[in-house]
């Protein structure tokens, strides 16, 4: 009996990495990896050594396989991208986050395969409502402040206008991540999450350096974001994965602000250590292009039908810690 058939696209990164890792739990699935591993030393393919693949192909020979196979593939998540908000090459980012996304997207239409693709809380800019409207004109009216969160609401806008052309996926959702943190982001260096990143100076008994803040009201380290948990995001995507009745774009974070001395506190407390915090100076260069608060509004996920609650902060990192970050290997 031939298997279905999930085709991960970024499915060695880290929040592809994961889904990869929650979507084979089940044996029904083929959950196939599409990628790139890079030098064997920076560790990446450890993100998905733990669990059974049914194929492994390269982002150059992408549509090749998929047509190939298209017969058997089920469902297309697209989470490859360019993700570093200070790459350079403009060229490279909307290549990577605007036309592969499009030329999936037309893809999946044209074949009738439903389509999940990675979205981006920097689509919003440094909006102080994060409501998920996907409607074309609301998506339109966001200003990102850098080229990713551009390249990104880009491709939202060309997504929701083709729904109303009638030329989309059976099934296409969008999910606006926000602070996604959790295990497998080893390979991210500067691009890992706060709890990574300052994950050595804890384990050693070292203070951890947050930003000042510039901004009036706003304490030092008082900058909040929305911190979710990769556990939850991979929940979420298997939700949807089961739910053929969902379409649009959607907000994915945890529904509650916090601010980075708290995630900070949590990576102290989950290693039994005293918080020792200093507060540096924010580069000129990102002062004015600061986002100082992000919270995803969740409500219309929830309206959806998916109902599981989403992992508190200090749970999530004491987790994090004391299964990942302090063991030999990390790797989920």
């Amino acid at each position: 009996m031939t298997r279905k058939i999930i085709f991960v696209t970024g499915g060695a990164g880290f929040i592809g990495s994961n889904i990869v890792a929650k979507l084979a739990e089940d044996p029904s699935l083929d959950v196939v990896v599409c990628d790139w591993l890079h030098e064997a030393e920076l560790g990446k393919w450890r993100n998905i050594a733990k669990h059974p693949i049914g194929d492994f192909v390269a982002p150059e020979d992408m549509f090749e396989w998929l047509e190939k196979r298209w017969r058997d593939v089920e469902l297309v998540i697209h989470m490859g991208a360019v993700s570093s908000t200070t790459e350079p090459d403009a060229d490279k980012i909307v290549h990577s986050n605007f036309t592969l996304s499009r030329d999936l997207f037309r893809w999946c239409a044209d074949r009738q395969r439903r389509f999940i693709y990675a979205s981006s809380a920097a689509t919003y800019g440094d909006a102080s409502e994060f409501d998920d409207k996907d409607d074309f004109e609301s998506l339109s009216a966001l200003r990102p402040l850098n080229t990713y969160g551009w390249s990104k609401a880009l491709f939202d806008i060309f997504a929701a206008r083709q729904a109303t052309r009638d030329y989309a996926p059976p099934q296409w959702v969008g999910l606006k991540f926000f602070n996604v943190y959790g295990p497998n982001e080893e390979h991210k260096h500067s691009m890992k999450s706060v709890a990574s990143q300052i994950w050595p100076k804890v384990r050693d008994g070292h203070a951890v350096q947050l930003f000042k803040s510039y901004r009036e009201g706003v304490p030092d380290g008082g900058q909040t974001r929305d911190f979710v948990y990769v556990r939850d995001v991979a929940d979420v995507v298997a939700w949807l994965g089961n739910s053929e009745q969902v379409n649009g774009i959607y907000n994915l974070g945890s529904g509650h602000a916090r601010t980075f001395e708290d995630m900070a506190k949590a990576v102290f407390a989950a290693a039994g250590r005293t918080p020792q915090i200093e507060y540096t100076p924010m580069p000129p260069a990102i002062r004015d292009k600061y986002q100082y608060f992000t919270q995803a509004k969740m409500e219309r996920l929830r309206a959806a039908g998916y109902n599981q609650p989403m992992t508190a902060l200090e749970d999530g990192v004491g987790e994090y810690v004391t299964r990942y970050l302090s063991q030999p290997d990390p790797y989920r």
